[in-house]
């Protein structure tokens, strides 16, 4: 860290004098920097702004100097008590801040019909059995957080998803 942040660090007090949220949730955001030529965000009051919403100093000192390196960067603070509050915080410091809402559900037949392909294409496609994408149609089995990641894949890019998936002599 360079003395200057060092110093600035100091002056903002120590980190017991937070004040910290003290009910919520925890939520991702997608965080972002001003587009080119915009003010240099307020590393110190974004910083601040996450550590009240129950994210360690370090990993939220982390998570901002990444996005000054990346321009993008995903957080999860666990004590959210709403979402326009931090975002209104982060604006503040300089930083675009949206709210990844969960998809909780993810409807396998209509990607499917979508898809034009059969259970059977589909699911040799995309390395499912057959049995569990029945299932997940018929509504007897609902996807856990991992095949609904899959499942959004497939739907934003089938092409790319299916290549992945196809051993690499096949390509």
């Amino acid at each position: 860290m360079d003395s200057s942040l060092r110093e600035r660090f100091a002056r903002s007090g120590s980190i017991r004098a937070i004040d910290r949220v003290t009910s919520g949730s925890p939520a991702v955001f997608v965080l972002r920097l001003p587009l080119a030529g915009g003010p240099r965000p307020s590393t110190i009051d974004a910083t601040h702004a996450s550590a009240r919403r129950g994210m360690s100093m370090l990993r939220a000192k982390r998570a901002i100097e990444s996005l000054l390196v990346k321009g993008r960067v995903f957080v999860e603070p666990p004590m959210v008590e709403d979402t326009k509050p931090l975002t209104e915080d982060l604006a503040k410091a300089g930083i675009s801040a949206v709210w990844v809402q969960p998809d909780l559900t993810v409807d396998v037949r209509a990607l499917r019909e979508r898809l034009e392909l059969t259970r059977e294409q589909f699911a040799i496609r995309y390395g499912l059995e057959v049995e569990t994408l029945r299932n997940r149609e018929t509504g007897k089995r609902e996807p856990d957080t991992t095949a609904r990641g899959y499942l959004r894949a497939i739907a934003n890019a089938p092409e790319a998803v299916e290549r992945a998936c196809l051993p690499t002599a096949a390509i």
